[in-house]
């Protein structure tokens, strides 16, 4: 028999969704992806890139204070030690609130597959979704909530500075003690760059844009925005050469290169925010599904997560190149399975 959910994606849209559809009695399947090198490589390890991050203080309902007794009690102890951080007084860390909202789906009935979706079948219902380890499974709806994961520089030591310093989200960790009233850098010369120094200036002693030419790719009201900001120096023709720090401490500084005749200098900082793009997980789509021009799912009607194919629902960053927060993420989730609840009711399912 075919089920009557499946969800793609382990985000704050996937459990969200997950919650709402196992405590409407749908026996939601979790396709939570696969702990693989390739995917710790790509950012689309299990539950999403909330567990990629350190402290959240916007998530509402976490204030600050320690929470580990919480955890403690919410938490089966086998799975405790994969994510518990102690070190935490501003609030909930990113690896704590998935494994709260993936426990709670849990509460409720909803099964968890480890395992990635390489290929769906969205020509006729029901629709077949299938494995990397070659599990089959037909279903009458699904929700994607795969996400959209940022794209970085690709240097190691942006790597191992990731969370200590490296970010691709100033709303989400701008605010942090880490770095305010620090010189930060900022690299893009787009809307969403400027965006990003525009909100870290808030903070910060000092912003420093990193631009690969001399032209700003933003709109000239967003690039008015930053040369007229007291707190933001541009620099052109700079690209970041290697980001400079220690394991104690993280990110202390930046070695930058100018493109034009390869002198390299430094320039002191504690944060590092990339702002050259996002990429959604998209895929493995193959086609199926109507995108909008950026590659993101598009939703065909107005305040509903209804797709180009009718019984496919989308949730969170894989539809969402606007707001991309947790928060909004999670509200898709629950409006997505909403959406499958109802269809399946019409559908007399």
């Amino acid at each position: 028999m075919p089920e009557h959910v499946v969800i793609i994606g382990s985000g704050p849209a996937g459990w969200s969704a997950a919650i709402y559809a196992a405590r409407a009695n749908l026996h939601p399947i979790v396709f939570e992806g696969a702990i693989t090198e390739s995917n710790r490589i790509a950012g689309t390890l299990p539950l999403g890139q909330l567990n990629l991050t350190t402290e959240v203080e916007n998530y509402a309902g976490f204030p600050s204070g320690n929470l580990a007794g919480y955890i403690k009690s919410a938490i089966p102890e086998d799975r405790q030690n994969e994510f518990m951080i102690e070190e935490h007084p501003h609030a909930v860390t990113g690896p704590e609130l998935m494994n709260l909202m993936r426990q709670q789906a849990t509460n409720f009935g909803a099964k968890i597959i480890t395992d990635d979706i390489v290929s769906v079948d969205l020509s006729k219902r029901p629709f077949v979704v299938k494995s990397s380890e070659g599990q089959t499974v037909e279903t009458h709806t699904i929700i994607i909530s795969t996400g959209a994961r940022a794209n970085y520089l690709g240097l190691p030591s942006e790597e191992r500075f990731k969370n200590r310093g490296v970010s691709a989200c100033a709303v989400c960790d701008g605010a942090l003690p880490r770095f305010r009233n620090k010189p930060l850098v900022v690299v893009g010369g787009g809307d969403s760059a400027v965006e990003e120094a525009t909100y870290l200036s808030k903070y910060a002693s000092t912003v420093h844009m990193l631009m690969r030419r001399d032209v700003f790719r933003a709109s000239k009201i967003m690039k008015d925005r930053a040369e007229s900001n007291p707190k933001i120096k541009i620099h052109f023709f700079r690209e970041v050469d290697e980001v400079l720090g220690d394991d104690k401490t993280g990110v202390s500084g930046i070695r930058l290169k100018n493109n034009q005749d390869g002198t390299r200098d430094e320039i002191a900082a504690t944060g590092l925010f990339v702002a050259i793009g996002h990429t959604p997980n998209t895929a493995f789509l193959k086609g199926q599904l109507e995108l909008n021009e950026k590659g993101y799912i598009k939703y065909s009607t107005p305040f509903r997560t209804y797709t180009s194919v009718p019984g496919v629902f989308a949730a969170g960053d894989v539809a969402d190149d606007y707001y991309r927060q947790a928060i909004t993420s999670a509200g898709t989730g629950c409006m997505a399975a909403l959406d499958a609840e109802r269809f399946l009711a019409a559908e007399g399912l």
